[in-house]
């Protein structure tokens, strides 16, 4: 259904106005069938189970019932209209992803200001003319068909790239022959498709196929030939946990082959491919991550082994036995966010109090000083060590996103991309707090809203967190938080346990049997906002996706009593049986939450599970429930039985929906007016709950 887009009088309507003449409608009724299942001894009754069943008719027809429901609701707020327009206005402009450089010429993805999905570009040296390589419009007329490019050969004649339908984590694999303008022959079928790197005299390139009962194996194709005769070079044994990445260095002289499994422990395998030696550990058994980067004959590994906030190692491929591995750049108080080998010197970005610090090294560690940025914000730097050139990106959560060429030699900046937002900074700030979690931690949160703003205890706040899988929350720009803080709200941001901030640390501390800790912090915030008078239960949303939505989707389940509204985007919900949903979830997860099937690891996750922790006749908040059919990464039946218990469970008269899109997945490919769409629902479903004015 379209949203109606036009904008408001300039007299204040209290966007709730427009529902209240209106009888609210019910939503739909799903039939219970209780169904049994023991786990360790112990029974669990799913009343809902019928509907992980997504091609029955009676789940499809429950399906649409609860979409005609949702929109319904989210049509007729009056303040529609304008968050739809606003939105536009902020997002209508060209958009350039960070660009790789390859034999001069830069490539990069890019959506213009009039087209509604992402394409591939080159431009010949940074002031030239852009050139289209792929364009998904043309490539298929499907509006959720979308591009994604896996690697450019050394020369630049070749692209790598696959097509996605909807938001599957799953493509194709195609080669593009730049010069000629045509795809090559070599194209492989839709599968899970997970690493890429061409040789670099481009006879041939490796390439991971991944399956979620299998796991992932690297092969090799020489170009042109059969993909039938392609050889599985590496892979077997591992399991399904573990992803597999194939990386050639920039002289071509190895291979790399990283090996991961979830997001707390690392190999990397090695062949001399100069030699033709066969393919060796380097990095094995030990307990942490590496992240490794090549400068000719040496590998400088960012690692959080024997280190928690990160250090850099440097090791010698001539003889790279671990006793000879050298301490280039030593553990500091501040978390390494990244690192990168540009033009002979070494550029590591630190998390200061979660916002981004660029230092400059030696390859010998000696230190060069820092880079300089904008501001406080989120920054990090691209290149290779065979290039003096490298890209920067910078962005806050009041400054647009910028890339700025960098000069290795001298440290000039020229700005050579940045968002055209009609916003005005000025007018805004952020500060940062920080406030005790239930067991003491101290946890930082960003606050940002209009220059002035008082804390009365009136103010319509949103909530955000994520909490996991090492993701740090550094400031960023966000349409939908601008708009938020233009009408006068607070726009929080938690950086609690389980992401990267403050190293590996922080982050295995919401993990496993310590993940309660995550939904603890989000609450302590949810606390800390009411008991300073920012806002009150009734003017406060919480809004989170994927494990974010697990955050959420916990935090109103544990503490209902606390949020008016809450945004649940394609979450996690009953992890209990998640391991059990092998057709469309995301196996190294497991190593992140923990695995029911294991006795020990069920008591805790049937502890917290947002499934399993709702409770008839309880007042629960307003809650939008967002997910898809082309999810693979998060099963989507996890949104439709979450909805369905919680509007058969609740003892308020907030509405429960669930919005639902056949198409729509997690791995992003969304035109742009879908993702205006998306937006204006979860902007107007939250500005009705909270009553913010036009």
């Amino acid at each position: 259904m379209r949203a109606n887009r036009f904008r408001c009088s300039g007299v204040a309507l209290f966007v709730a106005s427009s529902l209240a003449a209106l009888a609210q409608p019910s939503p739909p009724t799903a039939r219970i069938d209780n169904f049994r299942e023991t786990f360790h001894g112990q029974e669990l009754v799913d009343p809902y189970h019928w509907l992980e069943d997504s091609s029955s008719s009676e789940t499809r027809k429950w399906i649409d019932a609860e979409n005609v429901y949702a929109h319904t609701l989210l049509n007729a707020p009056s303040v529609r209209g304008e968050i739809s327009s606003r939105l536009t206005e902020m997002m209508h402009h060209d958009r350039i992803g960070v660009p790789l450089y390859r034999n001069g010429y830069y490539y990069f993805s890019k959506r213009g200001a009039e087209q509604d999905l992402w394409s591939y570009y080159r431009r010949k040296q940074a002031d030239g003319k852009d050139e289209l390589l792929l364009d998904p419009h043309v490539i298929s007329p499907g509006a959720g068909t979308s591009i994604t490019e896996f690697d450019v050969s050394d020369d630049g004649d070749l692209v790598a790239y696959g097509v996605r339908l909807g938001g599957q984590d799953e493509t194709d694999l195609r080669i593009l022959d730049v010069r000629g303008h045509r795809d090559l022959s070599d194209r492989f079928p839709r599968a899970l498709y997970r690493g890429f790197a061409f040789k670099k005299d481009r006879s041939g390139f490796y390439y991971v196929v991944g399956s979620r009962d299998a796991g992932q194996r690297v092969r090799y194709h020489v170009l042109g030939a059969d993909i039938a005769e392609d050889v599985e070079i590496f892979g077997h044994g591992f399991g399904a946990d573990t992803w597999i990445e194939p990386r050639v260095s920039e002289d071509g002289r190895y291979l790399l082959i990283l090996v991961q499994r979830g997001w707390a422990q690392g190999d990397i395998y090695i062949q001399n491919l100069e030699k033709g030696s066969a393919i060796q550990p380097l990095v094995k058994g030990l307990d942490g991550k590496f992240e490794p980067s090549f400068s000719g004959n040496f590998l400088f590994v960012q690692t959080d082994w024997k280190a928690p906030k990160g250090r850099i190692l440097r090791i010698d491929l001539r003889d790279p036995v671990q006793d000879k591995w050298r301490e280039v750049v030593p553990a500091a108080d501040d978390a390494i966010d990244s690192s990168s080998i540009i033009g002979g010197k070494l550029f590591v970005t630190y998390l200061h109090n979660v916002t981004s610090r660029i230092r400059i090294f030696s390859v010998e560690g000696k230190p060069l000083g820092e880079v300089p940025l904008p501001g406080l914000g989120s920054a990090g730097m691209w290149g290779r060590a065979d290039q003096n050139e490298g890209m920067l990106y910078f962005s806050s959560y009041t400054t647009p996103y910028s890339i700025s060429r960098y000069d290795v030699g001298t440290g000039k900046q020229s700005l050579w991309y940045q968002d055209a937002v009609p916003f005005h900074p000025e007018q805004f700030e952020t500060e940062q707090v920080w406030f005790p979690s239930k067991d003491g931690t101290h946890i930082p949160m960003f606050l940002m809203h209009r220059k002035g703003f008082k804390a009365d205890g009136t103010a319509p706040t949103i909530l955000y967190g994520y909490g996991g899988f090492d993701v740090s929350l550094t400031p960023h720009f966000d349409p939908t938080a601008a708009w938020w803080m233009e009408h006068g709200g607070l726009y929080a941001v938690a950086n609690i346990r389980g992401g990267g901030e403050f190293g590996e640390e922080w982050h295995r501390a919401g993990m496993l049997d310590k993940k309660q800790n995550v939904f603890d912090d989000f609450i302590a915030a949810a606390e800390w906002l009411l008991g300073r008078k920012y806002t009150n239960p009734g003017k406060l949303a919480i809004w989170g996706g994927s494990n974010g939505g697990l955050l959420v989707g916990a935090a109103l389940v544990q503490r209902p009593d606390l949020y008016q509204a809450v945004v649940c985007w394609h979450p996690d919900l009953d992890m209990v049986r998640y391991y059990k949903y092998t057709k469309n979830n995301n196996p190294p997860a497991l190593l992140e939450y923990g695995n029911a099937a294991i006795p020990d690891q069920f008591k805790f996750l049937r502890s917290y599970s947002p499934y399993e922790g709702i409770r008839a006749g309880t007042k629960y908040p307003a809650i939008l429930m967002e997910s898809g059919d082309a999810d693979t990464r998060v099963p989507p039946e996890q949104a439709r039985k979450m909805t369905a218990r919680l509007q058969a469970a609740t003892a308020s008269d907030r509405p429960i929906m669930l919005l639902y899109d056949a198409e729509a997945g997690h791995s992003g490919g969304e035109p742009f007016r879908k993702e205006i769409e998306d937006s204006t629902n979860e902007l107007t479903f939250v500005a009705w709950q909270l009553g913010v004015h036009k």
